[in-house]
């Protein structure tokens, strides 16, 4: 289905209630599987979060994760532990040219079985579950912070817990400490200090519910639209001042761009007053990738230059997001330079016209490139794609005075 977006409000108020965070989601469900007794309210009705559901309920020996990522690092850890069941994990095509191998190579430095079905360091994985008495394993950091994340989540079900030595620098460090204080959360005990995290075995945990968070990574779109916009008042739920999440960041970065947040019970006020506009951003996101590509759409849309660093980890994702936005972006006429860490945006002040903008499977980029439509009409193909992290998101932007027309199914 492909949607042709505008809106032409100079101001933008609404209240909107973004759904729970997958991050967060995905996290508790792996726990909830190891532990029965805890509950989860505010759960995300992402793609995602549905996938993994469904996988923890198979008794199937075949386990479609589609294109969910986070469900396929976790569920490899999760299976691995799992004495007796015998699963092969697989997912979508290119799921299948996303790689595990550092993940497998630590879960067998544990002693999991795991074997490649096909390629050698890519789903789909066979994996037959045993019990891994190993408590201690090394494995590199900088790659993906899920890899780490994985074996965090089954360390306490370990009967001797778990101690993970990191190699070389860490990225996303904020995910890495979102699953600790989840698992503390949870009466885990667990510590990360300098490269080295150790978690507690732990046989049970009290019968408790806990509440996820709304998706910051969703709320970096209505940062955008704030930014974008004249002005603008816009209050999204539920969000916490001491967030787990590392793209909480959005509140300090678009300041930037005239946008200030106010935090009030368990929600947040944006809001954007006249003449407020940057010259240039200069971000490192090492900690907080998702929000490059938003980032760089309000930039286009503003005519602001950019350089923004940090983001090897976008090559692996959904598709090469660097790759994309540089494709996508270049079709409004502006110029992107990108390497495999960076990207940077020489803006056009004049947008080319009739642009239709592809989306590669990719949740994230329908949803960052939505915004734009404050400043020009333009068509998103495959706009369903957005129910990955955010089924309702054409709905919500509808609220907020978007025209949203399809052009083909």
């Amino acid at each position: 289905m492909n949607l042709e977006i505008s809106n032409t409000k100079k101001h933008l108020s609404g209240t909107i209630k973004v759904t729970g965070s997958k991050s967060e989601s995905n996290r508790l469900l792996i726990l909830q599987a190891l532990y029965p007794n805890l509950k989860i309210s505010n759960l995300s009705n992402s793609d995602d979060t549905h996938y993994l559901r469904k996988a923890l309920k198979s008794e199937d020996e075949l386990v479609d994760i589609h294109h969910a990522g986070t469900a396929m690092r976790f569920l490899t850890a999760y299976f691995s532990s799992l004495e007796g069941r015998e699963v092969v994990l697989t997912g979508s095509k290119r799921m299948t040219e996303r790689p595990v191998k550092l993940l497998v190579d630590a879960l067998k430095q544990m002693g999991a079985d795991i074997s490649y079905e096909n390629n050698d360091g890519y789903p789909p994985i066979r994996i037959k579950g045993k019990k891994l008495t190993a408590n201690r394993v090394s494995l590199q950091a900088n790659i993906s912070s899920q890899y780490i994340s994985a074996l965090m989540l089954i360390a306490p079900s370990l009967p001797n817990g778990l101690e993970i030595n990191l190699e070389g620098e860490i990225t996303s460090s904020p995910y890495i400490k979102m699953t600790l204080e989840i698992l503390q959360r949870a009466g885990i005990k667990g510590v990360f200090q300098g490269k080295t995290i150790k978690i507690e075995p732990t046989q049970d945990v009290e019968k408790q519910t806990l509440a996820v968070e709304s998706d910051w990574s969703s709320a970096s779109y209505y940062y955008s639209l704030a930014a974008i916009s004249d002005s603008a008042d816009l209050k999204l739920s539920t969000y916490r001042k001491t967030s787990l999440q590392g793209d909480s960041c959005l509140a300090k970065i678009y300041k930037q761009f005239g946008v200030t947040t106010r935090f009030e019970n368990d929600h947040i006020i944006l809001e954007k007053r006249p003449g407020t506009k940057p010259k240039h951003i200069e971000e490192n996101l090492q900690n907080s990738p998702d929000i490059a590509q938003t980032i760089a759409v309000t930039c286009l849309a503003l005519n602001v230059s950019c350089h923004l660093t940090g983001l090897h980890t976008l090559k692996i994702k959904e598709t090469d997001r660097l790759v994309a936005l540089k494709t996508e972006i270049e079709k409004f006429g502006s110029q992107v330079k990108v390497t495999n860490n960076s990207l940077e945006l020489l803006p056009k002040q004049n947008f080319s016209q009739n642009v239709s903008v592809g989306t590669y499977n990719d949740h994230r980029m329908a949803m960052a490139f939505a915004p734009l439509g404050l400043k020009i009409p333009f068509e998103i193909e495959d706009a369903e794609v957005v129910s990955k992290s955010y089924p309702g998101f054409w709905e919500d932007f509808e609220k907020l005075g978007f025209k949203i027309e399809k052009t083909s199914v």
